[in-house]
Protein backbone atom coordinates (compact mmCIF):
# COMPACT_ATOMS: atom_id res chain seq x y z
CA UNK A 1 0.00 0.00 0.00
CA UNK A 2 1.22 3.87 -1.13
CA UNK A 3 0.34 6.44 0.66
CA UNK A 4 0.61 10.51 -0.62
CA UNK A 5 3.43 11.17 1.00
CA UNK A 6 7.50 10.19 0.90
CA UNK A 7 7.82 8.64 4.76
CA UNK A 8 4.53 7.00 4.79
CA UNK A 9 5.62 5.11 1.32
CA UNK A 10 8.01 3.23 3.18
CA UNK A 11 6.81 -0.18 3.93
CA UNK A 12 8.08 -1.79 7.22
CA UNK A 13 9.66 -4.68 6.60
CA UNK A 14 10.50 -6.81 2.94
CA UNK A 15 7.41 -8.22 1.21
CA UNK A 16 4.85 -7.12 3.85
CA UNK A 17 1.26 -8.13 2.68
CA UNK A 18 -1.69 -6.92 4.32
CA UNK A 19 -4.25 -9.32 4.45
CA UNK A 20 -8.65 -8.64 5.58
CA UNK A 21 -10.25 -10.62 7.78
CA UNK A 22 -13.36 -11.79 6.20
CA UNK A 23 -15.76 -10.34 9.34
CA UNK A 24 -14.57 -6.39 8.74
CA UNK A 25 -13.28 -4.08 6.65
CA UNK A 26 -10.51 -1.02 8.04
CA UNK A 27 -12.57 2.48 6.84
CA UNK A 28 -15.90 0.61 6.39
CA UNK A 29 -19.24 1.70 8.04
CA UNK A 30 -18.56 -0.90 10.45
CA UNK A 31 -15.31 0.97 11.24
CA UNK A 32 -17.07 4.23 11.57
CA UNK A 33 -20.14 3.36 13.98
CA UNK A 34 -16.97 1.88 16.51
CA UNK A 35 -15.48 5.14 16.49
CA UNK A 36 -18.62 7.01 17.23
CA UNK A 37 -18.93 4.77 19.78
CA UNK A 38 -15.36 5.11 21.24
CA UNK A 39 -15.62 9.14 20.97
CA UNK A 40 -19.27 8.80 22.97
CA UNK A 41 -17.47 5.82 25.62
CA UNK A 42 -13.80 8.60 25.59
CA UNK A 43 -16.22 11.35 26.73
CA UNK A 44 -17.67 9.90 29.51
CA UNK A 45 -14.74 8.06 31.08
CA UNK A 46 -12.48 11.01 31.12
CA UNK A 47 -14.98 12.89 33.31
CA UNK A 48 -12.35 11.64 36.44
CA UNK A 49 -9.70 14.08 34.65
CA UNK A 50 -11.97 16.77 35.45
CA UNK A 51 -13.88 16.02 38.56
CA UNK A 52 -10.93 16.70 41.06
CA UNK A 53 -10.49 20.09 39.67
CA UNK A 54 -14.28 21.04 40.41
CA UNK A 55 -14.21 19.86 43.81
CA UNK A 56 -11.15 21.08 45.15
CA UNK A 57 -12.34 24.12 47.21
CA UNK A 58 -15.30 22.36 49.01
CA UNK A 59 -12.80 19.36 49.76
CA UNK A 60 -10.35 21.90 51.03
CA UNK A 61 -13.07 23.54 53.45
CA UNK A 62 -14.54 19.75 54.88
CA UNK A 63 -11.90 18.36 55.96
CA UNK A 64 -9.73 21.60 56.82
CA UNK A 65 -6.76 21.19 54.65
CA UNK A 66 -4.42 22.86 52.75
CA UNK A 67 -5.08 23.94 48.67
CA UNK A 68 -1.52 21.90 48.46
CA UNK A 69 -2.49 18.97 50.30
CA UNK A 70 -5.73 18.80 48.18
CA UNK A 71 -4.18 19.20 44.92
CA UNK A 72 -2.39 15.67 45.59
CA UNK A 73 -5.86 14.20 44.76
CA UNK A 74 -4.76 15.38 41.02
CA UNK A 75 -1.53 14.86 40.96
CA UNK A 76 -2.36 11.53 41.94
CA UNK A 77 -5.09 11.43 39.49
CA UNK A 78 -2.56 12.36 37.00
CA UNK A 79 -0.28 9.33 38.25
CA UNK A 80 -3.13 7.13 38.02
CA UNK A 81 -4.17 8.39 34.32
CA UNK A 82 -0.22 7.84 33.11
CA UNK A 83 0.25 4.52 34.59
CA UNK A 84 -2.96 3.33 33.58
CA UNK A 85 -2.45 3.87 29.66
CA UNK A 86 0.64 1.16 30.35
CA UNK A 87 -1.02 -1.31 32.42
CA UNK A 88 -4.13 -1.14 30.62
CA UNK A 89 -2.83 -0.92 27.30
CA UNK A 90 -1.23 -4.15 27.72
CA UNK A 91 -4.49 -5.71 28.73
CA UNK A 92 -5.74 -4.06 25.59
CA UNK A 93 -2.78 -5.70 23.55
CA UNK A 94 -2.96 -9.40 25.30
CA UNK A 95 -6.71 -9.60 25.56
CA UNK A 96 -8.76 -6.77 23.68
CA UNK A 97 -10.03 -3.44 24.11
CA UNK A 98 -13.18 -5.20 25.33
CA UNK A 99 -11.83 -7.01 28.34
CA UNK A 100 -9.56 -4.16 29.16
CA UNK A 101 -12.78 -1.45 29.43
CA UNK A 102 -15.13 -3.63 31.09
CA UNK A 103 -12.11 -3.80 33.71
CA UNK A 104 -11.38 -0.12 33.50
CA UNK A 105 -15.50 0.79 34.23
CA UNK A 106 -15.47 -1.51 37.15
CA UNK A 107 -12.50 0.42 38.39
CA UNK A 108 -13.95 4.06 37.87
CA UNK A 109 -17.17 3.21 39.11
CA UNK A 110 -15.74 1.57 42.59
CA UNK A 111 -13.48 4.54 42.84
CA UNK A 112 -16.44 7.32 42.75
CA UNK A 113 -18.43 5.18 45.24
CA UNK A 114 -15.15 5.46 47.69
CA UNK A 115 -14.49 9.17 46.89
CA UNK A 116 -18.40 9.92 47.85
CA UNK A 117 -17.61 7.17 51.10
CA UNK A 118 -14.36 9.11 52.04
CA UNK A 119 -13.91 10.23 55.34
CA UNK A 120 -10.21 11.30 55.71
CA UNK A 121 -8.65 13.45 53.17
CA UNK A 122 -5.71 10.78 52.35
CA UNK A 123 -8.96 8.35 51.10
CA UNK A 124 -10.20 10.96 49.10
CA UNK A 125 -6.27 11.35 47.69
CA UNK A 126 -6.13 7.57 47.36
CA UNK A 127 -9.21 7.08 45.66
CA UNK A 128 -8.31 9.44 42.80
CA UNK A 129 -5.18 7.64 41.95
CA UNK A 130 -8.19 4.90 41.04
CA UNK A 131 -9.64 7.32 39.33
CA UNK A 132 -6.84 7.90 37.12
CA UNK A 133 -6.35 4.39 36.24
CA UNK A 134 -9.63 4.22 35.70
CA UNK A 135 -10.22 6.92 33.31
CA UNK A 136 -6.95 6.00 31.17
CA UNK A 137 -8.30 3.13 28.97
CA UNK A 138 -10.50 6.39 27.26
CA UNK A 139 -7.16 7.90 26.43
CA UNK A 140 -4.19 5.32 25.06
CA UNK A 141 -5.62 2.25 24.52
CA UNK A 142 -9.07 3.83 22.79
CA UNK A 143 -6.65 5.20 20.69
CA UNK A 144 -4.32 2.63 19.97
CA UNK A 145 -7.81 0.12 18.87
CA UNK A 146 -8.90 2.78 17.06
CA UNK A 147 -6.42 2.89 14.74
CA UNK A 148 -6.82 -0.71 14.27
CA UNK A 149 -9.98 -0.11 12.02
CA UNK A 150 -8.70 2.50 9.70
CA UNK A 151 -6.14 2.73 7.55
CA UNK A 152 -7.27 5.49 4.83
CA UNK A 153 -8.38 7.77 7.77
CA UNK A 154 -6.16 6.43 10.62
CA UNK A 155 -5.01 9.35 11.68
CA UNK A 156 -8.58 11.46 11.81
CA UNK A 157 -9.71 8.26 13.51
CA UNK A 158 -7.04 8.28 16.15
CA UNK A 159 -7.36 12.24 16.73
CA UNK A 160 -11.54 11.94 16.99
CA UNK A 161 -10.65 9.20 19.58
CA UNK A 162 -8.67 11.62 21.65
CA UNK A 163 -10.69 14.21 21.26
CA UNK A 164 -13.09 13.16 23.80
CA UNK A 165 -10.65 13.85 26.48
CA UNK A 166 -11.61 17.68 25.43
CA UNK A 167 -15.59 17.11 25.01
CA UNK A 168 -15.07 15.75 28.67
CA UNK A 169 -13.12 18.52 29.62
CA UNK A 170 -15.98 21.37 28.26
CA UNK A 171 -18.81 19.35 29.77
CA UNK A 172 -18.73 17.66 32.73
CA UNK A 173 -16.89 20.73 34.95
CA UNK A 174 -20.09 22.48 35.06
CA UNK A 175 -22.22 19.64 35.52
CA UNK A 176 -20.17 18.37 38.31
CA UNK A 177 -20.08 21.75 39.43
CA UNK A 178 -23.99 22.14 39.17
CA UNK A 179 -23.95 18.69 41.34
CA UNK A 180 -22.04 20.27 44.41
CA UNK A 181 -24.06 22.73 44.53
CA UNK A 182 -27.33 20.90 44.40
CA UNK A 183 -26.85 18.24 46.32
CA UNK A 184 -23.09 18.24 47.63
CA UNK A 185 -19.53 16.42 46.44
CA UNK A 186 -20.36 13.15 48.15
CA UNK A 187 -23.75 12.41 46.60
CA UNK A 188 -22.63 14.05 43.34
CA UNK A 189 -19.36 11.22 43.32
CA UNK A 190 -22.23 8.62 43.57
CA UNK A 191 -24.71 9.84 40.87
CA UNK A 192 -21.31 9.69 38.53
CA UNK A 193 -20.04 6.32 39.23
CA UNK A 194 -23.42 5.13 38.77
CA UNK A 195 -23.97 7.10 35.36
CA UNK A 196 -20.75 5.88 34.34
CA UNK A 197 -21.07 2.25 35.21
CA UNK A 198 -24.50 2.35 33.52
CA UNK A 199 -23.86 3.92 30.46
CA UNK A 200 -20.63 3.08 29.82
CA UNK A 201 -21.51 -0.45 30.61
CA UNK A 202 -24.27 -0.36 27.58
CA UNK A 203 -21.91 1.77 25.25
CA UNK A 204 -19.92 -1.68 25.79
CA UNK A 205 -22.00 -4.40 24.60
CA UNK A 206 -22.69 -2.84 21.74
CA UNK A 207 -19.18 -1.54 20.77
CA UNK A 208 -18.84 -5.69 21.93
CA UNK A 209 -21.85 -6.45 19.26
CA UNK A 210 -20.14 -4.18 16.53
CA UNK A 211 -16.94 -6.26 17.02
CA UNK A 212 -18.84 -9.22 16.29
CA UNK A 213 -18.62 -10.17 19.94
CA UNK A 214 -14.70 -10.37 20.18
CA UNK A 215 -13.26 -11.03 23.52
CA UNK A 216 -9.55 -11.03 22.39
CA UNK A 217 -7.80 -9.23 20.49
CA UNK A 218 -7.89 -9.67 16.58
CA UNK A 219 -4.64 -8.31 14.58
CA UNK A 220 -5.55 -9.96 11.44
CA UNK A 221 -7.49 -6.85 9.97
CA UNK A 222 -4.98 -4.48 11.54
CA UNK A 223 -3.22 -3.16 8.55
CA UNK A 224 1.09 -3.52 8.93
CA UNK A 225 3.40 -0.69 9.75
CA UNK A 226 4.16 1.19 7.04
CA UNK A 227 6.85 3.53 8.15
CA UNK A 228 10.65 1.84 8.72
CA UNK A 229 13.26 3.56 10.49
CA UNK A 230 17.06 1.81 11.21
CA UNK A 231 16.59 1.47 14.98
CA UNK A 232 14.60 -0.94 17.09
CA UNK A 233 10.98 -0.32 18.49
CA UNK A 234 12.65 0.38 21.85
CA UNK A 235 15.10 2.90 20.78
CA UNK A 236 12.02 4.79 18.96
CA UNK A 237 9.93 4.05 21.82
CA UNK A 238 12.30 5.82 24.09
CA UNK A 239 12.95 8.39 21.32
CA UNK A 240 9.35 9.32 21.46
CA UNK A 241 9.08 9.21 24.85
CA UNK A 242 11.55 12.22 25.61
CA UNK A 243 10.01 13.92 22.76
CA UNK A 244 6.60 13.80 24.91
CA UNK A 245 8.02 14.98 27.19
CA UNK A 246 9.53 17.67 26.32
CA UNK A 247 6.76 18.58 24.28
CA UNK A 248 4.62 18.65 27.34
CA UNK A 249 6.40 20.21 29.77
CA UNK A 250 6.38 23.38 26.99
CA UNK A 251 2.91 22.55 26.85
CA UNK A 252 1.93 22.53 30.21
CA UNK A 253 3.39 26.65 30.57
CA UNK A 254 0.40 28.41 29.29
CA UNK A 255 -1.80 25.60 30.35
CA UNK A 256 -1.52 25.09 33.87
CA UNK A 257 -0.22 28.73 34.58
CA UNK A 258 -2.32 31.55 31.94
CA UNK A 259 -4.98 31.83 34.86
CA UNK A 260 -2.15 32.94 37.28
CA UNK A 261 -0.42 34.97 34.88
CA UNK A 262 -3.57 37.29 33.94
CA UNK A 263 -4.01 37.57 37.57
CA UNK A 264 -0.45 39.08 38.42
CA UNK A 265 -0.95 41.40 35.30
CA UNK A 266 -3.95 42.64 36.82
CA UNK A 267 -6.66 41.29 34.35
CA UNK A 268 -8.36 39.14 36.89
CA UNK A 269 -8.06 35.21 36.90
CA UNK A 270 -11.65 34.96 35.26
CA UNK A 271 -10.20 36.30 31.82
CA UNK A 272 -7.41 33.49 32.58
CA UNK A 273 -9.98 31.08 33.10
CA UNK A 274 -11.51 32.21 29.45
CA UNK A 275 -8.70 32.02 28.08
CA UNK A 276 -7.95 28.62 29.05
CA UNK A 277 -11.53 27.78 27.67
CA UNK A 278 -10.67 28.95 24.40
CA UNK A 279 -7.45 27.59 24.50
CA UNK A 280 -9.26 23.57 25.26
CA UNK A 281 -12.66 24.78 22.47
CA UNK A 282 -9.93 25.20 19.61
CA UNK A 283 -7.62 22.05 21.06
CA UNK A 284 -10.53 19.93 19.59
CA UNK A 285 -10.54 22.02 16.57
CA UNK A 286 -6.99 21.65 16.07
CA UNK A 287 -6.84 17.29 17.22
CA UNK A 288 -9.50 16.91 14.29
CA UNK A 289 -7.37 18.79 11.97
CA UNK A 290 -4.11 17.12 12.66
CA UNK A 291 -5.74 14.55 11.99
CA UNK A 292 -6.87 15.27 8.24
CA UNK A 293 -3.15 16.40 7.85
CA UNK A 294 -1.38 13.20 9.08
CA UNK A 295 -3.43 11.22 6.71
CA UNK A 296 -2.18 13.14 4.14
CA UNK A 297 1.86 13.93 4.90
CA UNK A 298 2.26 11.09 8.27
CA UNK A 299 2.68 11.06 11.39
CA UNK A 300 6.25 12.51 11.86
CA UNK A 301 5.60 15.28 9.67
CA UNK A 302 2.55 16.29 11.43
CA UNK A 303 4.18 16.03 14.13
CA UNK A 304 7.05 18.76 13.42
CA UNK A 305 4.56 20.90 12.17
CA UNK A 306 2.41 20.99 15.30
CA UNK A 307 5.65 21.53 17.60
CA UNK A 308 6.87 24.18 15.38
CA UNK A 309 3.97 26.15 15.35
CA UNK A 310 3.50 25.64 19.61
CA UNK A 311 7.66 26.95 19.54
CA UNK A 312 6.33 30.08 17.97
CA UNK A 313 3.22 30.06 20.33
CA UNK A 314 5.50 30.36 23.04
CA UNK A 315 7.67 32.92 21.63
CA UNK A 316 4.78 35.39 21.47
CA UNK A 317 3.80 35.12 24.87
CA UNK A 318 7.43 36.35 25.88
CA UNK A 319 6.87 39.52 23.79
CA UNK A 320 3.37 40.28 23.73
CA UNK A 321 1.21 40.82 27.25
CA UNK A 322 -1.42 42.94 26.00
CA UNK A 323 -4.96 41.76 26.67
CA UNK A 324 -6.18 41.59 23.14
CA UNK A 325 -2.28 40.00 22.51
CA UNK A 326 -3.06 37.77 25.05
CA UNK A 327 -6.33 36.32 23.85
CA UNK A 328 -5.31 36.18 20.27
CA UNK A 329 -2.12 34.15 21.31
CA UNK A 330 -3.67 31.63 23.57
CA UNK A 331 -6.04 31.10 20.96
CA UNK A 332 -3.24 30.44 18.12
CA UNK A 333 -1.49 28.30 21.07
CA UNK A 334 -4.74 25.65 21.04
CA UNK A 335 -5.26 25.66 17.49
CA UNK A 336 -1.45 24.39 17.22
CA UNK A 337 -1.23 22.57 20.44
CA UNK A 338 -4.10 19.81 19.92
CA UNK A 339 -3.03 17.45 17.60
CA UNK A 340 0.36 17.17 19.14
CA UNK A 341 0.27 13.97 21.52
CA UNK A 342 -1.72 12.05 19.60
CA UNK A 343 0.28 12.60 16.30
CA UNK A 344 2.45 10.09 18.86
CA UNK A 345 -0.23 7.18 18.63
CA UNK A 346 -0.45 7.28 14.41
CA UNK A 347 3.74 7.53 14.38
CA UNK A 348 3.59 4.23 16.97
CA UNK A 349 0.86 2.66 14.05
CA UNK A 350 3.13 3.37 11.30
CA UNK A 351 5.99 1.92 12.54
CA UNK A 352 5.04 -0.85 15.00
CA UNK A 353 3.47 -3.95 14.71
CA UNK A 354 -0.59 -3.70 16.11
CA UNK A 355 -0.14 -6.31 18.52
CA UNK A 356 1.93 -4.13 20.58
CA UNK A 357 0.47 -0.94 19.59
CA UNK A 358 -1.46 -0.25 23.04
CA UNK A 359 1.36 -1.14 25.11
CA UNK A 360 3.85 0.90 23.70
CA UNK A 361 0.88 4.19 22.73
CA UNK A 362 0.90 3.83 26.47
CA UNK A 363 3.78 4.36 27.83
CA UNK A 364 4.57 7.45 25.60
CA UNK A 365 1.37 8.62 26.97
CA UNK A 366 2.88 8.06 30.64
CA UNK A 367 5.63 10.04 29.87
CA UNK A 368 3.59 13.07 28.32
CA UNK A 369 1.47 12.71 31.63
CA UNK A 370 5.07 13.28 33.30
CA UNK A 371 5.87 16.03 31.13
CA UNK A 372 2.45 18.00 31.88
CA UNK A 373 2.95 17.26 35.68
CA UNK A 374 6.88 17.94 35.82
CA UNK A 375 6.34 21.50 33.60
CA UNK A 376 3.57 22.35 35.23
CA UNK A 377 5.88 22.70 38.37
CA UNK A 378 9.02 23.40 37.07
CA UNK A 379 7.08 26.58 35.84
CA UNK A 380 5.65 27.55 39.00
CA UNK A 381 9.41 27.27 40.75
CA UNK A 382 10.99 29.42 38.02
CA UNK A 383 8.47 31.88 38.57
CA UNK A 384 9.44 31.82 42.54
CA UNK A 385 12.91 32.32 42.03
CA UNK A 386 12.43 35.15 39.25
CA UNK A 387 9.32 36.92 40.07
CA UNK A 388 7.95 36.19 36.64
CA UNK A 389 6.92 34.03 34.14
CA UNK A 390 9.37 35.08 31.42
CA UNK A 391 11.87 32.72 32.16
CA UNK A 392 9.42 30.11 32.29
CA UNK A 393 8.15 31.00 28.86
CA UNK A 394 11.87 31.22 27.84
CA UNK A 395 12.01 27.58 29.49
CA UNK A 396 8.90 26.57 27.78
CA UNK A 397 10.58 27.40 24.52
CA UNK A 398 13.52 25.35 25.01
CA UNK A 399 11.97 22.39 25.94
CA UNK A 400 10.23 22.18 22.81
CA UNK A 401 13.11 22.52 21.20
CA UNK A 402 14.38 20.00 22.26
CA UNK A 403 11.19 18.07 20.91
CA UNK A 404 11.70 19.73 17.30
CA UNK A 405 16.07 18.19 17.24
CA UNK A 406 14.10 14.64 18.13
CA UNK A 407 11.32 15.24 15.55
CA UNK A 408 13.65 16.34 12.45
CA UNK A 409 15.90 13.35 13.51
CA UNK A 410 13.19 10.78 12.58
CA UNK A 411 12.28 12.58 9.51
CA UNK A 412 15.76 12.21 8.22
CA UNK A 413 16.33 8.77 9.38
CA UNK A 414 13.03 7.98 7.53
CA UNK A 415 14.27 9.91 4.01
CA UNK A 416 17.44 8.01 4.20
CA UNK A 417 15.90 4.54 5.13
CA UNK A 418 13.65 5.23 1.79
CA UNK A 419 16.75 5.96 -0.52
CA UNK A 420 18.35 3.13 0.85
CA UNK A 421 15.42 0.79 0.10
CA UNK A 422 15.14 2.25 -3.44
Amino acid sequence: MRCGNEVAEIVHGPNTRFEQAPHFIPDSRQAWARLALALVIGSIGGAGMWTVVVVLPVVQAEFAASRGAVSLAYTLTMFGFGLGGVIVGRITDRFGIVTAMALSIATTAAAYLLAGASVTLWQFQAVYFLVGLGSSVTFAPLMAEASHWFVRYRGLAVTIVASGNYVAGTVWPPLVNWGVQQIGWRASHVALGVFCAVTMSALLLVLRARMDGAGAQNHASAAPPQLELPISTNALTVLLSVAAIACCVAMAMPQVHIVAYCGDLGYGVAIGAQMLSLMMALGIVSRIGSGFLADRIGGVRTLLIGSLAQGFALLFYLFFDGLTSLYLISGMFGLFQGGIVPSYAIIVREAMPAREAATRVGIIIFASVFGMSFGGWVSGVIFDATGSYSAAFANGVAWNGLNLAIVVTLLILARRQHRLAA
